[in-house]
């Protein structure tokens, strides 16, 4: 015969660690027989017989006994030298030899139930989660009239590194010690996210189970469907306690799933398993302070802790209240009793490498769920790393990533899923802190340099177009900064919804624009400080107008653009002029004004005649001011500018109500209103109608200031100008007490007015809340 080889000698040995009980053994010892060449019990016999010590004749009967399945106990030296007779290789004999005595001992220590007892320990370290583990608990030990009559099921989903399997264990030990599920535990590490394995199949996890819960080998069924059948039926009437950990998806858990009322099922996952039916979810997030300081004194000692306070804050507050890396940042600093917390402190500081504790790391975590993202997830997840604002949109998002927004959205909603991003606002995404610098390390190593430079280049040059079309709506005639072409961006409808883009976004323009200022020779930092000023000014930020607008001058200067430093210097005059420094504020419009009439800019010379006209009128010389601003109206009317020649008509007013010459005013002030009744622009109407009523309410004329200042409230509200809100609720409320009106109508008006003013902190709270004050007097 050639060297082939017969069925049973292609068969696997049997392998005797898998039996869990004599049943289990003796079924494996009959393979073992088998694969042998099957010899009779007979032939075993006379095998067996000279391999006893003493040797001695075997009645065939006596070797069978080892092969049958209800035996309690058997004959070792017997069951040895079966082993022996049937294969000469002693490390096997050896090893079933081992199985049978571990198979012995379980048996001892209550029989095959002892394997049903797997549950993790409870870590020393477990902190707070005070809600989460409040919400299992009920959860899982609520009556039966009180949830449904199925199986109690429990996801707990959240980041890697967040604490799922901790709280799982946690919660999982509670309730035995509360008497709860004591009859089975079963715990698997389901590899959803294994950097070595691949996800573990329910078929194999079923198997285990079923082998642990005392089913020999030889009856547990090929068929997934048939061994879930068999599971189920298992723990009828049992009280069990499952925890599946670490979940790839709801297709790997469902078959693991028992039916009985009286069973727990506890399933961790870094992926959202929304489509689990009927199950209780509990999204976990990061600590909140005292929990992560807690969790740190318990890891590193409460006295090193307590030694240094403000560095401990700052120790949990630089791991983003992630227990992963308080744990890792903690653990280091155990191993290191002559650091101090300073000392880590400033390790941390140096970014993702400062989270490591032996061969324990952050980045790895992280790396698990963006190695299973598909490519175009990877890629979006990587151009997050380019928007340095503290959170983002699916349009900015397709920005960042050059794709089509629906695409974006998308990809936005699988990184949810995977809870590598968080929706705490709906449509507004944000990245936890330490993934935020996972994400930007990524963007630097994967990314070539030039894509890195367009990325940005796409944000900021889309975030300036919507600013600017957003200040459009708000004052469709400002005096607008030059910013070429501009990528087409939505309409913004109305006024109110810009400024709510406005109050949204400010802190994603702020950050866009530190990084517009890292750029040399940029112009885009001096355009997004003009563009954002107006917004900024409505909102009453003059000391963030100036901050900005000082650094915008500076980049302007070294990118040699006089155009931008003429507008900047213009406005920032402007700004000071507001905040109460006439002096500074001409020094800076003066320079302007040089600037706009080299660069022949007649719009922006007759903007910046009208603001020194301001600024003079501030500093005490009204007459200056007049003549400036009547230039200001000759320039603008000379070019056809409406929207400066309205500008102008404002300011000649003003300048006229400071020389006390009211009756002068009110034609210039009227012709204001006119122009921007007919362009349509609210935002300067509204401007032009409180100048309008307080020059009528100078002149005693309360009846026409009461209607002005009613039309200034209705477009203030409108347009959500807080600021022009409470300056016509405070001048109705002057009128009403002026024509003696009721003490309770006047505090009707003011009362909401000295609130606004006070959130805004702007000098007109001191007049108001006086004013407030005299008229409660009597009513009190």
């Amino acid at each position: 015969m050639d060297g082939g080889s017969s069925n049973t000698d292609k068969q696997a040995s049997p392998d005797p660690a898998k039996a869990t009980d004599l049943t289990d053994y003796a079924s494996l010892l009959d393979q073992l027989r088998i694969r042998c060449g099957e010899p009779s019990y007979r032939t075993l016999a006379r095998k067996v017989g000279p391999l006893l010590r003493p040797p001695r004749v075997l009645a065939h009967s006596t070797v069978a006994t080892l092969f049958q399945p209800q035996r309690r106990r058997l004959d070792q030296d017997l069951l040895t030298a079966v082993v022996r007779a049937l294969t000469a290789d002693e490390p096997t004999v050896h090893r079933w030899r081992e199985a049978y005595l571990r198979i012995q001992r379980d048996a001892k220590a209550g029989g095959p139930t002892g394997v049903f007892r797997q549950l993790p320990a409870d870590l020393a370290t477990f902190t707070g989660r005070e809600i989460p583990l409040r919400d299992l608990v009920e959860a899982a030990t609520a009556p039966a009239r009180d949830r449904a009559t199925t199986v109690v099921v429990s996801a707990i989903e959240g980041m890697g590194g967040i604490g799922k399997t901790e709280l799982a264990v946690h919660a999982a030990h509670e309730l035995l010690r509360a008497g709860h599920y004591g009859g089975v535990q079963l715990f698997v590490n389901l590899r959803g996210f294994d950097p070595d394995q691949p996800p573990a199949s329910p078929s194999s996890v079923l198997e285990a189970f079923l082998r642990q819960l005392g089913v020999p080998d030889q009856h547990i069924p090929a068929n997934i469907d048939e061994r879930a059948v068999m599971f189920r039926d298992r723990l009828a009437g049992r009280q069990a306690l499952i925890v599946l950990d670490n979940a790839a998806d709801e297709n790997q858990v469902r078959d693991l799933i028992p039916a009985g009322p009286d069973c727990l099922v506890l399933i961790t996952s870094r992926r959202s398993l929304a489509g689990l039916d009927g199950a209780h979810l509990c999204r976990l997030g990061v600590f909140d302070k005292n929990e992560a300081i807690t969790m740190l004194a318990r890891i590193v000692g409460k006295e090193r802790v307590d030694a240094e306070p403000a560095t401990a804050e700052n120790i949990v507050a630089m791991c983003g209240y992630m227990p992963l890396a308080i744990s890792l940042a903690g653990a280091r600093l155990r191993s290191r009793p002559t650091w101090s917390l300073s000392d880590l402190s400033g390790r941390l500081e140096r970014g993702l490498e400062g989270f490591a504790a032996g061969t324990r790391s952050l980045v790895p975590i992280f790396e698990l769920s963006y190695r299973g993202l598909p490519d175009l997830d990877q890629r979006v997840f990587r151009a997050l790393g380019a928007h340095p604002g503290p959170d983002f949109t699916a349009a900015s998002t397709a920005v960042a990533a050059g794709v089509d927004p629906e695409r974006a959205d998308r990809c936005l909603q699988r990184l949810l899923d995977e809870y590598l991003i968080q929706e705490k606002t709906p449509g507004r995404f944000e990245l936890h802190d330490l993934l935020r610098a996972y994400a930007v390390e990524l963007f630097l190593k994967q990314t070539p340099e030039n894509e890195q430079t367009a990325a940005v280049e796409r944000l900021l040059s889309w975030y300036l177009a919507q600013a600017h079309a957003a200040a459009s709506a708000i004052s469709p005639t400002r005096h607008a900064p030059p910013l070429g072409e501009l990528a087409a961006v939505g309409d913004f409808r109305e006024s109110a919804q810009a400024l709510s883009w406005y109050d949204q976004e400010y802190p994603n323009l702020a950050a866009l624009f530190a990084t517009a200022c890292e750029m040399s020779g940029s112009d885009y930092p001096w355009q997004l400080a003009g563009t954002v000023s107006m917004y900024l000014r409505l909102r009453c930020r003059f000391a963030e107008v100036e901050r900005i607008h000082s650094t915008a001058l500076a980049c302007a200067r070294a990118a040699g653009s006089r155009t931008g430093e003429a507008w900047i210097l213009s406005d920032l005059g402007s700004v000071l002029a507001e905040r109460g420094r006439p002096h500074d504020a001409v020094e800076h419009l003066e320079c302007a004004l040089d600037l706009s009439r080299d660069l022949g800019d007649a719009a922006g010379e007759a903007t910046t005649l009208g603001r020194l006209a301001h600024a003079y009128v501030i500093s005490g010389r009204p007459e200056d001011g007049l003549r400036y601003s009547l230039q200001a109206l000759d320039l603008a009317r000379s070019a056809g500018d409406r929207a400066r020649e309205a500008s102008a008509l404002n300011k000649v007013g003003g300048c006229l109500c400071m020389l006390g010459r009211f009756e002068e005013a009110l034609p210039y002030l009227h012709a204001k209103r006119a122009l921007h009744l007919a362009d349509g622009d609210m935002n300067a109407l509204s401007l032009a109608l409180h100048n309008l009523a307080e020059t009528h309410e100078a002149l005693g004329q309360y009846t026409e200031a009461l209607e002005v200042f009613g039309d200034y409230l209705t477009i203030a509200q409108n347009a959500g100008d807080l600021h022009g809100e409470a300056g016509a609720r405070f001048g109705i409320a002057r009128c009403r007490q002026a024509t003696g009106a009721d003490s309770t109508a006047v505090v009707e008006i003011l009362e909401p007015a000295c609130a606004i003013f006070d959130d805004l902190e702007v000098p007109e709270a001191v007049d108001a809340r006086s004013l407030l004050e005299k008229v409660r007097a009597p009513v009190r």
